[in-house]
């Protein structure tokens, strides 16, 4: 499906019956878009709403107009919960979508009621840089600076891309230039300020294993979110729930319908 969000053309899944008592609204991660959540989404869509927007830039949307930040996202999707009339919302983020939906987590004057919440692999921890990562940062600045005068980018062509290519990350290569600007934005914004401010039950899912945001994460989110309890999954990684599902799935059984559980 799809509906005009401030003027972006945004497609969403929507499946589940419409009259549950709260929607599920799934934020997927950077690189991914939601056709890649349908285990999740099919489980929870048995008794529940689940609305899975493609965030702009990503699956069936197009790319915004300008670079975002974090923020943006955010606004972004409580705009499409607004245009969906949606009453009471359960917030599920993996990765990107998890520093999302921190931002929206920490919010006053949302339209509508933020039941609970589940990030899951979550971004929003930006790591200390070593001092020999602050070097590496340094060079590569002024590398990147060097190849963009316009008689380097002329004797070499491909320089400057070549140099991207072998600093930057794979998110990084494979993103268009605007999406590049965006990716560096959100990577370098912490979180943590909002942490403190979620009033609402909230699952930790994590990957032991992952890499791209480490066990340690999970730990310090759940350390500064009130209420929150981290709950690992051996032996998987940044997609525990495509690694270890038969584990995944019991765990959001338990969250989502603690009483069928018991």
């Amino acid at each position: 499906m799809r509906l005009n969000i401030n003027g972006i053309d945004l497609y969403y899944m929507d499946i589940g019956p419409k009259d549950s008592d709260e929607t599920v609204v799934l934020l997927h991660g950077w690189g991914a878009n939601s056709s890649l959540y349908r285990s999740i989404t099919d489980l929870l869509a048995k008794k529940r709403r689940v609305i899975a927007p493609d965030f702009p830039g990503f699956g069936e949307t197009a790319e915004p107009g300008t670079p975002w930040e974090v923020r943006d996202f955010a606004d972004c999707a409580v705009e499409l919960i607004r245009a969906l009339d949606l009453k009471k919302v359960v917030l599920y983020g993996h990765s990107h979508g998890g520093r999302v939906s921190l931002d929206i987590a920490a919010r006053e004057d949302l339209p509508f009621e933020l039941t609970r919440m589940v990030l899951m692999d979550a971004a929003g921890i930006v790591p200390k840089k070593t001092l020999k990562q602050k070097i590496r940062q340094r060079e590569y600045k002024i590398a990147r600076t060097i190849l963009s005068w316009r008689w380097v980018k002329a004797l070499y062509p491909d320089a400057l891309e070549n140099l991207r290519r072998s600093r930057g990350s794979a998110d990084y290569q494979n993103a268009s230039p605007l999406m590049r600007q965006t990716l560096v934005k959100v990577v370098n914004t912490s979180m943590e300020w909002a942490m403190p401010r979620v009033k609402v039950p909230t699952l930790l899912l994590w990957g032991e294993k992952d890499t791209a945001t480490p066990i340690s994460d999970g730990e310090k989110m759940e350390q500064l979110i009130p209420g929150s309890s981290l709950v690992r999954i051996p032996d998987a990684g940044h997609f525990c729930y495509v690694d270890r599902w038969p584990l995944v799935a019991p765990v959001l059984d338990a969250f989502f319908d603690p009483a069928e559980v018991e």
